[in-house]
């Protein structure tokens, strides 16, 4: 049975624009409940329609995805905080002139912890490349959190190569916004990180995790845990910087304890070798 009102983008078009070109002077329109629900601001914004902005923010970014075409992606993680080796130059040059030995030894840091940025920015040209010499439902697509560090890195490595590629965006107290080699119309925005957790996972067919912080430990052992239970079809999952890992995540004492298994520990790979990672996923899918 047809329905008698069809609901289509031209028809919420409309009544939008009804709305929006309403006399200024009209009180009825700058009552609340006058408004349109979906053009009402503080009604969407209410405690009770806090799953309706679940379902929006889950939504909308998978409608543009499949839109694009982008069904597999290869996903990177790693620290914000990391800069270019130009940068990071730039910085210490910059402290050395002004002579402050506190301020020489940060730039110092940063000098050394550029490579990773390098590294990051060669994988996913590595990974671009590749997915060129695949059929287009196969082609991988490089994704990140959208941010400044290792995940512009990673999204600047694959905008050289002219491949289409992902950043999703999180709002944060201190304003972060999308890096500026994101491919524009797969640019997301979210403020759930459940949400945004969620769909960096959903067309995950790799996950490369670089050095970093809080949130890509969080990451990283939601991602573990999700596998590991079975929650989640397994994928490679490689962490790149053996120095990093080794010092910072101690596998062995957990396996002692008993709280993983041995054969948890197979759940990834560690390297240090860009050209490795990409054998390592080719690798998994070959199998």
């Amino acid at each position: 049975m047809d329905a008698n009102t069809q609901l289509d983008e031209q028809v919420m078009a409309h009544d939008w624009n009804l709305f929006s070109k309403g006399p200024a002077d009209d009180v009825a329109m700058t009552r609340d409940s006058y408004r349109l629900a979906f053009a009402d601001p503080e009604f969407l914004s209410r405690r009770e329609t806090r799953a309706i902005r679940f379902q929006l923010e889950m939504l909308k970014p998978d409608l543009e995805l499949s839109a694009q075409g982008i069904n597999n992606t290869v996903v990177v993680f790693g620290s914000a905080r990391f800069v270019s080796p130009e940068e990071a130059e730039q910085k210490l040059e910059a402290a050395k002139a002004q002579g402050d030995a506190k301020a020489i030894a940060i730039a110092q840091r940063a000098m050394a912890n550029s490579r990773y940025y390098d590294a990051a920015r060669r994988f996913a040209r590595l990974v671009a490349k590749f997915s060129e010499t695949q059929k287009l439902e196969d082609r991988l697509y490089i994704c990140t959190g959208g941010g400044p560090g290792i995940m512009e890195a990673a999204n600047r490595g694959a905008h050289e190569e002219h491949a289409p590629n992902v950043g999703m965006n999180i709002t944060l107290p201190h304003e972060q916004s999308g890096n500026r080699y994101i491919t524009p119309e797969l640019c997301f925005k979210f403020h759930y990180f459940a949400l945004r957790k969620m769909h960096l996972m959903m067309r995950a067919k790799a996950l490369v995790v670089f050095p970093g912080g809080f949130g890509t430990m969080d990451e990283l052992f939601e991602v573990l845990t999700l596998v590991q239970t079975h929650k989640a079809k397994g994928v490679p999952i490689v962490l790149f910087g053996s120095d990093f890992w080794s010092r910072m995540l101690n596998f062995d004492v957990m396996i002692e304890y008993g709280t993983i298994s041995a054969d948890d520990v197979k759940l990834f790979h560690i390297t240090d070798d860009v050209h490795e990672a990409c054998r390592l996923i080719q690798a998994f899918y070959q199998d």
